[in-house]
């Protein structure tokens, strides 16, 4: 594909503006050569032709000449081929690495092929959002739909760059790498078993990246989730979109419980018990999910510290209430956690409710 067809690909992706009066020009041209017998000014009948006739005219030259656009298009459209890359890669200003480098592609940029020239492809780089750079890559490393296990090799260095984020000494933006690579393997490999995990992955790193920083501002403190700034949802709500009724969608379900949470409870009965209420109806909607024994718990815990909030509040009645939910979700949490650590960490709380130790507060 050359370097023309794709800027008119592009152009038509993105709906540049450029691209609607070009598809127009061509539309107008094609009217007025095939029109015929009607004069004048663009399809206005002249004495020698009669409207209606013009005018159906007209709308048939319409639909043939935008059908035929629309046809023309699509190879342009098929032939676009994305990569991503594996490794930290230089990309030169011509098929040579002696000629000038243009910069460094990190792993898991969106690449995209423009043409090819042996083992040398010209590529069009997302270096940041703001930034793109067009220039030659050597292909080793870049890794495209017909990679052979493609999506294993990214998913692979996926994985690896995440180990690398959870080391002390570990490379520098390497959670920023796994994101990516994660990401790719949906993009790349959209009907690949890896795709649902790979999506919910690098929405999952992105949104612990971001809640790092929402939880360091003074809001982050506020009692009500309301008042301070929330994590970006579009990420996990693409992956239960994309993959409905998958353990991933379930997860990210869950995730964005955290936007509902208080900042700090403040000693008082009506963020935890928000909460508790939150956990439970998770996992009533998504009894199904490998999260489920981990809401139950947190449900749990909440109403636990609400015995003695509540006692605080001089609420004995309901006081009593939460020692009966708290002990029903932690027996719930015991039952579903399986060999997670969940089921020991429940029935550690069911024995401390069961005791009466307090699990909030000065004695918790």
């Amino acid at each position: 594909m050359s370097v023309e067809m794709y800027d008119a690909r592009r152009q038509y992706l993105k709906g540049a503006k450029g691209w609607v009066p070009a598809s127009r020009a061509v539309f107008d041209a094609s009217m007025l050569q095939f029109a015929g017998g009607c004069q004048g000014s663009w399809f206005c009948p002249s004495d020698n032709c009669l409207y209606h006739s013009c005018m159906a005219k007209s709308y048939h030259f319409s639909f043939s000449v935008l059908l035929l656009i629309l046809v023309a298009s699509a190879p342009v459209l098929a032939d676009v081929v994305r990569a991503a890359t594996i490794r930290v890669a230089p990309i030169y200003l011509s098929p040579d690495t002696s000629s000038a480098k243009l910069a460094d592609v990190d792993r898991g940029r969106e690449l995209i092929f423009l043409e090819t020239s042996g083992d040398w492809v010209k590529v069009e780089a997302n270096l940041t959002e703001e930034r793109i750079v067009t220039g030659w890559m050597q292909t080793k490393g870049l890794i495209q739909a017909n990679t052979p296990d493609g999506d294993k090799i990214l998913f692979g260095e996926a994985v690896d760059s995440e180990d690398q984020a959870s080391q002390r000494n570990g490379r520098r933006y390497a959670a920023q790498d796994a994101m990516r690579l994660y990401g790719e393997v949906a993009e790349i490999f959209p009907q690949s078993p890896l795709a649902a995990e790979g999506m919910y992955r690098s929405a999952d790193i992105r949104w612990q990246i971001e809640k790092v920083d929402v939880m360091s501002l003074p809001s982050a403190k506020e009692q009500d989730a309301y008042l301070r700034r929330g994590m970006n949802e579009d990420y996990f709500k693409k992956v239960m979109k994309k993959f409905p009724g998958t353990k991933w969608a379930y997860l990210a379900a869950y995730q964005m419980i955290d936007n509902k949470l208080c900042g700090d409870w403040q000693g008082q009965s009506k963020c935890p018990q928000k909460e508790a209420e939150i956990y439970e109806n998770y996992a009533k909607q998504y009894s199904q999910s490998p999260a489920v024994a981990e809401a139950l718990y947190r449900a749990a815990y909440r109403w636990s510290a609400l015995i003695e909030i509540y006692k605080a509040e001089d609420q004995e009645k309901k006081s009593d209430e939460a020692r009966g939910h708290a002990l029903a979700d932690a027996q719930k949490a015991i039952a579903q956690a399986g060999t997670s650590d969940w089921g020991p960490r429940a029935q550690r709380l069911l024995y401390m409710v069961q005791q009466g130790i307090p699990t909030y507060g000065n004695g918790g």
